[in-house]
C-alpha cells in the first residue's frame, strides 16, 4: 500500500508544480494585469432624462460584483470603459383589434469602448488614447431590448430598468479575456 502511495503523491506534486501560473474561478476570465476601471459618466444622446446616470450606475455596479476590476475616478486607472447610449427607442409590437397597443418594446443602443493602458504604453497619457482594446465582433456597437405589457400593470420604468440591467451585464461580460 505505501509503495502505491508514494509514487501517486510524487506524480501529484509534479502534475500540480506544472499547473502554478494557472488561475481558477471568476479572475481567470479577465485580463491579470488590469486591478483597476474608470468608467466616466455616460454620455447620452437620448431625449430621455437620466437613461446615462442610470446606465452608469449598473455597469459600475455590474464590475464591481461580477469581476475582480475596482471602478475608480481616477484617470490613472489601468484600463477605461468609454460608453455612449446613442439611441433609445420604443415601439409597439402587439395591437388589439380597436388599436389600443398591449405589448410595448424598448430598446436601448451603446457603444462601448475600451482602452487598457497596461498593455499599451502610449495609453498612459489621457491625452494620446487613439487606439483601444479589441472587443469582439458586434459589441463595439451594441443593443439590448426588453418588452413590457400595460395592461399586466407594468410600467415604462420597469421595462427600461429592465433593459439598462440587460445592457450592463451585455457590456461587463464583452471585458472577458478571449479564449
Amino acid at each position: 500500500m505505501l509503495s502505491v502511495v508514494k509514487p501517486s503523491i510524487a506524480l501529484l506534486l509534479i502534475a500540480a508544480a506544472g499547473c502554478a501560473n494557472y488561475r481558477v474561478g471568476a479572475d481567470a476570465l479577465y485580463a491579470p494585469d488590469i486591478r483597476t476601471v474608470q468608467v466616466p459618466m455616460i454620455a447620452s444622446d437620448s431625449l430621455r432624462r437620466d437613461l446615462g446616470e442610470r446606465l452608469t450606475e449598473a455597469v459600475v455596479r455590474e464590475i464591481n460584483t461580477k469581476t475582480p476590476f475596482r471602478v475608480v475616478n481616477d484617470p490613472t486607472a489601468d484600463s477605461l470603459l468609454v460608453v455612449r447610449l446613442l439611441d433609445d427607442t420604443r415601439r409597439v409590437l402587439v395591437e388589439d383589434p380597436y388599436d389600443s397597443p398591449r405589448l410595448f418594446e424598448n430598446q436601448i443602443s451603446v457603444e462601448v469602448t475600451w482602452i487598457n493602458r497596461r498593455r499599451d504604453p502610449m495609453l498612459a497619457d489621457p491625452t494620446l488614447a487613439t487606439r483601444t482594446m479589441a472587443l469582439p465582433p458586434g459589441l463595439a456597437g451594441s443593443a439590448q431590448n426588453a418588452n413590457w405589457f400595460p395592461a399586466a400593470g407594468q410600467s415604462v420604468a420597469s421595462s427600461q430598468q429592465q433593459t439598462i440591467e440587460r445592457l450592463a451585464q451585455q457590456i461587463v461580460g464583452s471585458m472577458e479575456e478571449p479564449w
